[in-house]
């Protein structure tokens, strides 16, 4: 917890009590008059940032509360955990050896404020709302429409009634009493939806009002820490606005009557003057959203400049084969390579050396690690993916897709595979289910990849690569063979960067994941010659890239 903002800390550690004026949240305590005064003149801290107890007050609760040192060794948060989301302190490093996201807390911090992730939280804030008032004002016109429709069946009943004898005064007041009950149930549900909303709105509002506070007066680490739980109360309320829509809440109630055609010849008691119905109608309201987040925020940690990538190469590897057009890098640093010619599979240890070969599958192409210790391999020849267990070394399952086929990913369960002119096509491991992405891609030898709700696949005959949505929809196709010509294979790094391989340039390029810049990474200079796939290890920032012909190479990626 941080320190006692309503003391003076200096004057405190002397033994004395004076109450504060000013926080130093660099300090991380407050200062009385006397010791403020120090502060400002201090070399040490005169550019040290100071705010009113008063506005410093004004921040929330959980705000204060924010630690700013370590609570298991006092010590200063230094670095922040990726992996377990988390800052901590130098001493914290020895529990997170195995931790590859260890980042300097003062470069996340920095104009933490003025980042797009504050900025992001900030809009979700003002869509949530939007969204609010949106359902608010649908329901507040169901509630109108139930009104009018109530009235013209009240017109419609008496019409009736006027037109039949005295007998059906009773049927009447049923059926009245029926409506009156029928609409009352109905628009019970539609107020107790209104109840939860207002509720629901008031602490947005109260969120509002955190937010506009932390910007003003919160330290960078307890804006950033603070967006952290931030971030989550909102997937709340999203999840919340999500639920509404997709069930029959939304519905739009109409309440209708049905007179009996047969009430003019009535002539026995017992017989109903009408019925009161309650239909629905699909409610055709569209909610705003800013992207789509999985209904999440993620705060963004800073990304990587394109501009500052550097590859250092760890080791050189030859790989035997004279027509490699598959790689993939296994979680305990393995490679997998495929062999077109060869129709093998040969997984390498980390070393280079080989560690095992699969035979006897059929002509191989693409490969990539499904989990589960499995790979899938695509055939350039059959129309068939082979689903490879590695621990026994054998095919455990064979999937057809009536298509040649080359390039391949995984995502969430689902293999993305370039079907030629069969279009690039998703396949559901579950119950092999096909679905087209894109209809036809005019490539022969294609490669794909994932990251986020986008695909990106290269095009050989036509020099480019394309990002489109799952649904097909084009986001951006980049193509300049001044660049790169004859693009192969693709991969992403944890930023979404595009790494392609250009088998007639002899290089690697990478491309930002707007399609918009782009740098030659690796060339000819560095060994390359007839590059064909590569691999982007993202536990481990590591590129591995092969050519064709014999070589690999692994680089570090910082």
């Amino acid at each position: 917890m941080a320190s006692n903002w309503s003391l003076c800390g200096v004057c405190d550690s002397r033994q004395i009590t004076k109450s504060s004026e000013v926080w130093c949240s660099e300090c991380d305590e407050g200062l009385c008059g006397d010791c403020t005064e120090h502060h400002c003149n201090s070399k040490a801290t005169r550019n040290h940032e100071t705010v009113s107890i008063t506005e410093y007050k004004k921040l929330p609760t959980n705000i204060l509360q924010i630690a700013q040192v370590c609570k298991i060794h006092n010590e200063k948060l230094e670095l922040f955990c990726r992996k377990h989301d988390c800052p901590c302190c130098k001493k914290c490093v020895k529990s997170h050896n195995d931790c590859k996201g260890l980042t300097d807390i003062n470069e996340l911090i920095k104009n933490v404020k003025t980042s797009n992730a504050f900025y992001e939280i900030e809009q979700t804030l003002l869509e949530v709302v939007d969204n609010m008032n949106l359902i608010i004002t649908n329901r507040k016109d169901n509630l109108t429409l139930l009104k009018k429709k109530k009235s013209g069946i009240e017109e419609g009943i008496k019409q009736t009634r006027t037109k039949i004898n005295k007998y059906l005064d009773k049927l009447q007041d049923d059926l009245m009493n029926e409506l009156i009950a029928t609409e009352q149930k109905e628009s019970s549900k539609i107020q107790k939806l209104l109840t939860t909303l207002k509720q629901k709105e008031k602490e947005i509002t109260e969120f509002k009002a955190n937010i506009a506070n932390i910007k003003q007066h919160a330290s960078e680490l307890q804006t950033f820490l603070a967006m952290k739980q931030i971030e989550k109360d909102i997937a709340v309320e999203e999840k919340f606005i999500q639920s509404i829509i997709k069930t029959d809440t939304m519905n739009q109630v109409i309440i209708s009557c049905q007179i009996n055609n047969y009430i003019q010849q009535l002539t026995a008691s017992g017989q109903k003057f009408g019925e009161i119905n309650v239909s629905s109608d699909l409610c055709n309201l569209s909610i705003q959203k800013r992207k789509h987040k999985q209904a999440q925020i993620i705060v963004a940690l800073p990304t990587r400049d394109i501009d500052n990538l550097i590859l250092t190469l760890q080791k050189r590897i030859n790989t035997g084969f004279s027509e490699v057009q598959g790689c993939s890098m296994l979680p305990d640093g393995r490679m997998v390579l495929a062999c077109n010619r060869q129709d093998k599979i040969r997984v390498l240890k980390y070393d280079g050396s080989k560690d095992f070969e699969i035979n006897n599958i059929g002509p191989t192409f693409d490969v990539v690690f499904i989990g589960d210790d499995s790979i899938a391999v695509t055939s350039f020849i059959s129309e068939k993916i082979n689903i490879i267990d590695m621990k026994n070394n054998k095919v455990k399952k064979t999937i057809s897709i009536r298509s040649i086929n080359t390039g391949i990913a995984y995502k969430d369960n689902n293999l993305f595979c370039c079907g030629y002119k069969n279009g690039l096509q998703m396949i559901n491991l579950s119950d092999e289910s096909t679905t087209n992405v894109i209809n036809n891609i005019p490539s022969s030898i294609a490669y794909v990849t994932t990251f986020g709700d986008k695909l990106f696949y290269t095009n050989c005959d036509n020099d480019s690569v394309t990002c489109c949505d799952y649904h097909g929809n084009i986001v951006w196709t980049f193509c300049d063979t001044s660049v790169l010509s004859s693009p192969l294979g693709i991969s992403v790094d944890n930023d979404g960067n595009v790494f392609v391989v250009g088998w007639n340039t002899d290089n690697v390029v990478v491309i930002t994941p707007d399609g918009q810049r782009h740098r030659q990474l690796l060339s000819s200079r560095d060994g390359l010659s007839g590059p064909s796939v590569l691999h982007y290890d993202q536990s481990n920032d590591k590129l591995l890239v092969v050519n064709m012909l014999d070589k690999a190479f692994l680089f570090d990626v910082k």
